[in-house]
């Protein structure tokens, strides 16, 4: 089999329209499917972080109080009495206040430096406020230090700023303060002029937000010793006994009322355990992996249709030469050898411009939309997805092509 390049490219320049608009539909749709299968991935990835949480018995009681002007300390005495209350049920191994919760969405996060008088901060961490029990109550895993003493929480009230002297760190942010491992009693600031030292790690501890932006600052959190008695609401976080989550979620609203029914908990959303959490909280990212991959695939469909139409045009209006060739000697197969490299051609001009494409647009996002850079592994199963496509796209018109008998030359045009 020879197959001749230049009698093809001559056969191309003569269908310079058809070639160039099947080259850059096929440069589009690379661009395009190379960012929405990374996009993909990331969305993905996200679904499937780690929350360092007892997810299985976990649940979270978002409280609001109906009379906004107690003062603090009447705040603290009903959250106290709360506290007790949901400790004493029978299905309830622990329970804390919070001011948010992993995987919450949203949340507050805060700048961190190593010195007091540095411009530029070392990374972002997110920020949770808990008792002693905060860690027991989410199931954490205190992999070094210890917890907080109840002698070492404060109370803090509605837009207060106090910065406590002792933190507990996840080990993501420790590592990422102090990479020689010893973090350990070192100190660093998060806020103010006072600086916390570190007497915990723990491991993992996810952020409260899910979004793509805050990827970068993966699983780097903080927990100050404060118990929170903001006037306008608090969060509860409840961990049931093994195997008695529903019961639980059930007799906590109860026991709440019990003790004060001057409070709001939302019939829909105010109590919530960990799988109706992550369901909620990645729903957009898991929409978006859908909605890439519908989009991906109408482009590749799309895609293929132009090649497998443009292709069997060509083969309607080249009857006759096909049959001409045909008479002089060609085989089935070299005709299809030649639809094969005229496509492969096309379909290698529009990858290449596609390849350019698709970094100017990973560019765009990173830049727009603080993306991370698309690796080149996506690049490679792009191409290779393009190039099959195209293949198996033109080989039916080939095929039909290949077919054509050589008493089509002896026909009127």
């Amino acid at each position: 089999m020879n197959i001749q390049i230049r009698p093809i490219l001559i056969a191309l320049r003569r269908h310079k329209a058809g070639t160039a608009l099947i080259a850059l539909q096929i440069a589009l749709t690379l661009a395009i499917v190379c960012n929405a299968l990374f996009i993909i991935h990331q969305r993905l990835a996200n679904l499937s972080q780690a929350s360092g949480v007892d997810e299985a018995n976990v649940f979270v009681i978002s409280n609001q109080w109906a009379n906004a002007d107690e003062s603090t300390s009447q705040v603290d005495a009903q959250v106290r009495a709360d506290l007790l209350a949901l400790r004493q049920l029978p299905g309830v191994l622990d329970a804390a206040p919070a001011s948010g919760y992993p995987l919450q969405g949203g949340g507050w996060d805060n700048l961190v430096t190593m010195t007091l008088d540095q411009v530029k901060p070392t990374t972002d961490a997110a920020v949770y406020l808990g008792d002693e029990h905060f860690i027991n109550a989410l199931g954490l895993k205190l992999v070094a230090g210890r917890n907080f003493r109840p002698d070492e929480v404060s109370v803090v009230g509605t837009q207060q700023n106090i910065t406590p002297a002792t933190v507990i760190v996840s080990k993501a942010l420790a590592d990422r303060l102090f990479p020689d491992g010893k973090a350990l009693g070192k100190s660093f600031y998060a806020m103010g002029t006072t600086p916390s030292t570190i007497i915990g790690i723990i491991d993992p501890l996810h952020r409260q937000g899910v979004d793509l932006s805050s990827n970068r600052y993966a699983g780097q959190s903080l927990i100050w010793p404060l118990r929170s008695a903001d006037v306008r609401g608090i969060h509860y976080i409840v961990r049931a006994k093994p195997g008695q989550l529903a019961a639980a979620m059930r007799e906590a609203p109860k026991a709440l009322l019990a003790q004060s029914r001057m409070r709001i908990i939302d019939p829909k959303d105010g109590i919530q355990d960990y799988a109706a959490i992550r369901q909620k909280v990645f729903e957009t990212d898991r929409g978006m992996a859908v909605l890439m991959a519908i989009i991906c695939v109408v482009l590749l469909a799309v895609t293929a249709a132009g090649i497998v139409g443009l292709t069997s045009f060509w083969v309607g209006q080249r009857r006759k030469q096909i049959g001409v060739r045909r008479a002089l000697g060609a085989r089935q197969r070299d005709i299809l050898s030649y639809f094969l490299t005229e496509n492969l051609l096309i379909t290698g001009g529009g990858v290449l411009l596609g390849l350019l494409l698709a970094i100017c647009m990973n560019l765009w996002l990173m830049l727009r939309f603080a993306s991370q850079p698309m690796p080149m592994a996506y690049l490679i199963v792009g191409v290779l997805l393009l190039l099959v496509l195209g293949q198996g796209a033109v080989l039916a018109p080939a095929l039909k092509a290949s077919r054509v008998p050589p008493v089509e030359a002896t026909r009127s045009v």
